[in-house]
């Protein structure tokens, strides 16, 4: 993957007499993928909230005597990758905000357009910040709507919010599940020892026994507690869903939208060799999130498919700098060729996409250093012109290669002997879905709401951040 970061990961479960915070650390794991800055769980207990959230890893941030200290039978979880604001502990979620007459934890997966001036507006009205995120600020949205019912504050939020989100609420009793009115984000619901679980993927309920029932639908409020499921909406002019989930973000054992996502990748694989058919000896997939399409190439062309690079899958994300001489190693911190396989071979290597060009032509040289004698690139997206501002940590669009280069210009960039890109067309026909359900602003420029070009994720980061404790205990 070249440049592009996770999204955040959710979960939510309502299921009394069993072990939540346990059950949400586990679905977590499933979810690592989604972000490994950051991890929390927050749970209720009759009339408290406990929370403990740390930096790094899932496994990092727990151990069993914190997890024995978040007592109750609802919970959420989230894994954090920073789309707004730093990588600090005080911007770890769930975060937890609350007024005399009500407390509430969030979890938020996506991108608020508005948070900088819903802030402002907060504050006036006297309502404390302990972090530069736009998810706390959601949380204090809701608290200052005047509605009474927590549905309608969530409700009054909706309506007041710009840009992608999908959440896990926790307030007393109940647990909430909301999509955006496009259903940027994912987030589906399913059934758990007579309880019920949310979640960003459907892997995250595999991994804990879970049974999947459906997707939220965009606009959706899903509520649940000791009554079982009811569901709200909102109106909702056009869906959006951010096609990147099926390239690249979402695990390929799970479904969205009824569609296995690993089968998707291979017919994207499949369709780029009807696009960019080529002579060569072997087909190699980038691991991990481009394996399944390289597997597709393959079998479309009868060339075969060989593992070339072997992944570090024990290398996560790390606070300590390389010194000079690993710096210089670049990728082969994370990938190292097979020699054997690749040396005097014409390659066919797919990858999910290309951003800034910076990774690209070191795994190129690394290969032929390997001694491949022709490297053909295939990337499962199309050329990537314009930034996400929905919840990905993209780049700016000076720093987007394609937004500056032609496809010929790249090709020489990354030292490549040939570079071919699923069309928009191809893209489509692999997910096998009408195109107006997708959010594709980052290959168009065509976004599905207004933005403004020059956001940046650190925008909150003006104000001076509170610390927030790694583990408290709130009476509401």
């Amino acid at each position: 993957m070249q440049d592009l970061h996770e999204s955040c990961g959710i979960f939510g479960i309502y299921a009394p007499g069993v072990d939540v915070a346990r059950i949400t650390f586990f679905a977590l794991y499933a979810l690592q993928h989604r972000g490994q800055e950051s991890a929390g769980i927050a749970t209720a207990e009759e009339d408290r909230i406990y929370i403990h959230t740390d930096m790094g890893l899932v496994s990092h941030a727990f151990n069993e005597e914190e997890l024995a200290l978040l007592k109750g039978n609802i919970a959420i979880g989230h894994n954090r990758y920073s789309t707004t604001g730093s990588s600090v502990i005080c911007n770890a979620q769930p975060v937890l905000v609350g007024t005399m007459d009500i407390r509430l934890a969030l979890g938020h997966n996506g991108n608020i357009t508005n948070s900088s001036s819903l802030r402002v507006e907060l504050e006036e009205k006297g309502y404390d910040f302990n972090s530069s995120t736009d998810s706390e600020v959601i949380a204090n949205l809701i608290l200052s709507s005047p509605e009474k019912e927590i549905e309608g504050k969530i409700k009054y939020a909706m309506r007041r919010l710009q840009g992608a989100y999908s959440l896990v609420i926790l307030v007393n009793d109940k647990l909430y599940g909301v999509r955006d009115p496009m259903g940027v984000r994912p987030l589906c619901v399913g059934s758990l020892d007579g309880g019920w679980v949310l979640a960003s993927e459907t892997c995250a309920l595999d991994h804990i026994g879970a049974e999947y029932i459906r997707e939220i639908e965009p606009g959706e409020i899903v509520t649940i507690d000791g009554n079982g499921v009811r569901s709200t909406r909102i109106e909702s002019e056009r869906k959006a869903l951010c096609i990147f989930e099926y390239i690249y973000f979402a695990r390929p054992d799970s479904l969205l939208n009824g569609r296995l996502i690993y089968t998707t990748r291979e017919k994207m694989g499949a369709i780029l060799l009807r696009e960019h058919p080529v002579d060569a000896d072997m087909v190699m997939g980038i691991p991990d999130s481009a394996t399944a399409a390289g597997i597709g190439y393959a079998r479309a062309s009868g060339i075969p498919y060989h593992e070339g690079l072997i992944k570090n899958r024990y290398v996560g994300r790390t606070f300590i700098e390389p010194d000079q001489r690993l710096r210089e190693l670049g990728v082969r911190l994370k990938f190292n060729p097979l020699t054997q396989e690749i040396s005097g071979k014409r390659l066919v290597v797919v990858d999910d996409s290309i951003v800034r060009g910076t990774t690209t032509p070191r795994v190129i040289n690394m290969l032929r250093k390997a001694g491949a004698r022709e490297v053909h690139m295939r990337i499962c997206a199309p050329p990537i012109r314009y930034p996400c501002f929905f919840g990905v940590d993209m780049a700016t669009r000076w720093e987007l290669i394609a937004a500056q280069k032609s496809v010929a210009e790249i090709k020489d960039a990354i030292g490549a002997d040939s570079l071919g890109y699923i069309s928009m067309d191809g893209l489509i026909e692999a997910v096998g879905q009408p195109s107006d359900i997708f959010c594709v602003a980052c290959f168009t420029g065509n976004y599905p709401m207004p933005v403004q070009l020059e956001m940046d994720k650190l925008q909150l980061e003006t104000l001076p951040l509170a610390s927030l404790r790694s583990l408290s205990e709130i009476e509401t």
